[in-house]
């Protein structure tokens, strides 16, 4: 004898962003890692915690959203890629720079920044969505970009993105 289930009901959804502010932004388009940190630092020079950002672009390297991914403790932050690119698929971005502090002022990565880079780097390659670059800010203008210290390879290269300034 077969059972009857009841019928579910799936809920019917429309996804929007909602705008919570704005911010000049001095450079139209970001091409170095010290340009990008520029714009990482008006977040996150202050924060008393640890704190993750990405910043979504569109084709021209034009920061065309930003939005706070994680807000963590003193020393640690728990960041996924589902949620950093949630707001890039939503933004329409081409790429995303992600950006976090170290409230201790020493912009050198942990271990655990560079996996969790290189895990977010390879969701990327599978939505579309390149990551260009991981950047810590220091205290002081200190800042340590990931792909500069070479944790990506080259294959953003293509894009001609993020040099170093001479």
């Amino acid at each position: 004898m077969l059972k009857e289930t009841a019928a579910k009901r799936v809920n019917i959804v429309s996804l929007r962003m909602v705008k919570e502010g704005s911010i000049l932004y001095d450079v139209r388009r970001v091409s170095s890692p010290s340009e990008a940190a520029g714009l990482g630092r008006k977040f996150l020079e202050e924060a008393d915690r640890e704190q993750v950002i990405v910043c979504c672009l569109d084709t021209k390297n034009q920061p065309v959203s930003m939005n706070v991914v994680s807000l963590g403790t003193i020393n640690s932050s728990l960041v996924h890629p589902r949620e950093v690119f949630k707001t890039a698929i939503l933004s329409n971005a081409a790429s995303i720079i992600l950006f976090h502090n170290h409230p201790s002022g020493d912009p050198e990565p942990s271990t655990e920044d560079i996996n969790i880079s290189k895990r977010i780097k390879e969701v990327g390659e599978l939505v579309g969505i390149a990551m260009l670059d991981h950047v810590i800010i220091g205290s002081e203008d200190s800042f340590c970009s990931l792909k500069e210290k070479g944790e990506y390879s080259a294959d953003l290269e293509p894009h001609n993105l993020l040099r170093r300034d001479t």
